[in-house]
Order: C-alpha cells, then structure tokens, then sequence
C-alpha cells in the first residue's frame, strides 16, 4: 500500500536539547512550555560529572559531538541545556561542536540566551542568584561583563554538587532574587543554572519586585524558539515570553 510522509509527530518546530546526566530540572520545565504547542522536542543526555567545577565542565567538550549525533536529523533549532558549561567551553565552540552532526540547525545555549534574553528586555544591570562555587560563577560574571551586562549584585548557595542543586527549593531560590534585587540599579534578575527550579516563581518575584526575571531554562527554550523561526509569545513565564 502507499503512503505519505510528513515531518514527524509535529507539524511545527523540530528542536534538540542537550541535557546534562545530572540535570533533573531543564526537561521538567521544558514541557511546561511546549506542552500542546505544534513543536517537537527530542532530549540527549550527555555525560557529565555531579561535581560542578570549571574542569568537569570543560571535559563535556569532548563529548557534545556524540551527544549531538544521538538527536535525530531534520532540526530547526539545537540547544545545549548547562549555563556554566557553555560558559567554560565557549559559546561559538559549543555551536562549532553540535554543528558537527547537524550542521543546518541554529545552535544555542543559556548563557547565550540570557545575552539575547537581557538584550531583548533592555537590562544592562543585573542582580544575580547561582548554585555555584566561586570558581564557576566568576567566569559567568566576566562572559556577561564583556557582553555589556553589569552584575550589580550577585548572591550564590555555593553548592558545587549538581544533584544537591536539582533539590534546591523554589523557595530558597526566591528568597534570593529578593534579596539581589534589592542592589541600587538593577534592571532584571538573572537566575542561573539549567538544574535550579525556577517557573513556579518567575511572574511572583516579577509582580513583587517589578523587575523582569530571567533564568537559564526560560531564556534557554524562549531562545530556541526564536532561531527556530517561531512565535512563542505566551508559551512561558515572564514578561520575556512576552516579546
């Protein structure tokens, strides 16, 4: 009998997604966002180590190739899921890295996203929160310096642990971006980190301080969208979602 192809199990967008082994948090919210939208999302894990620290972040180099080559082909849009990572690793070698399996896909990543997030929102002055050890939150700091993104205010639980990250809770999180927002100047709040839980309350802390919110997996998957040619207005939290 004949039959017809089509482009797969959505009409829409075809998007990739990186996620680390660790990470327990990027798919979780990832559905919140696509979750009857005409977009298909196809997850690859890639080995990482549970002690976060600029040397285990620089080894998942050598592994995004294979990773990127477990997604399969025809991708609008590919996204590597670790703010840090891509931060160590470089950006533009993350892109080179991916491009080796999908070379027409756009590529993207959080920390690249959060630039283009914080471009879009008109935020040049940060308050910041992080899980991260001084080790990894310095090179983060310096990255968005040089992107013309002032952190006015950082404040970080110092857990080098990724899995003790993923179970940090929301309302800790929130305490936090309170607390940073309080720095003289700040124009957004800046959440990082693909494995700190955030959705439920980015439009609280937005309503409450008046300051526009913007964490790694929102940025990441509003990001993704954007260079995958979609109109995801109203998909996410935050006035980010809004653009």
């Amino acid at each position: 009998m004949e039959y017809t192809l089509n482009r797969g199990a959505a009409s829409g967008v075809r998007l990739g997604l990186i996620v680390l082994q660790t990470d327990e948090t990027l798919e979780f919210e990832a559905r919140q966002v696509l979750a009857g939208r005409d977009a298909a999302l196809f997850h690859a894990r890639i080995p990482n180590a549970h002690d976060v620290t600029p040397e285990t972040l620089a080894a998942m180099a050598d592994e995004m190739p294979k990773t990127a080559a477990l997604l399969p082909e025809g991708l609008d849009a590919v996204g590597y899921g670790c703010t840090s990572g891509a931060t160590v690793i470089g950006s533009d070698a993350v892109a080179g890295l991916v491009a080796r399996a999908h070379p027409k896909a756009a590529v993207t990543d959080p920390i690249r996203a959060v630039v283009a997030a914080l471009n879009a929102l008109k935020a040049s002055k940060i308050a910041m929160v992080t899980p991260y050890v001084p080790s990894v939150t310095a090179p983060m700091r310096a990255l968005l310096g040089k992107s013309g993104i002032d952190v006015v205010s950082e404040i970080s639980f110092g857990e080098g642990n990724d899995w003790r990250v993923a179970r940090i809770d929301p309302a800790s999180t929130r305490a936090a971006m309170l607390a940073a927002a309080e720095a003289a100047g700040a124009e957004a709040i800046f959440a990082s980190c693909t494995n700190l839980q955030t959705f439920s309350i980015i439009d609280g802390v937005e309503a409450e301080t008046g300051l526009p919110v913007v964490t790694s997996n929102q940025a990441l998957l509003w990001h993704l969208l954007q260079v995958s040619g979609a109109d995801a207005r109203g998909w996410g939290p935050g006035r980010l979602f809004d653009i």
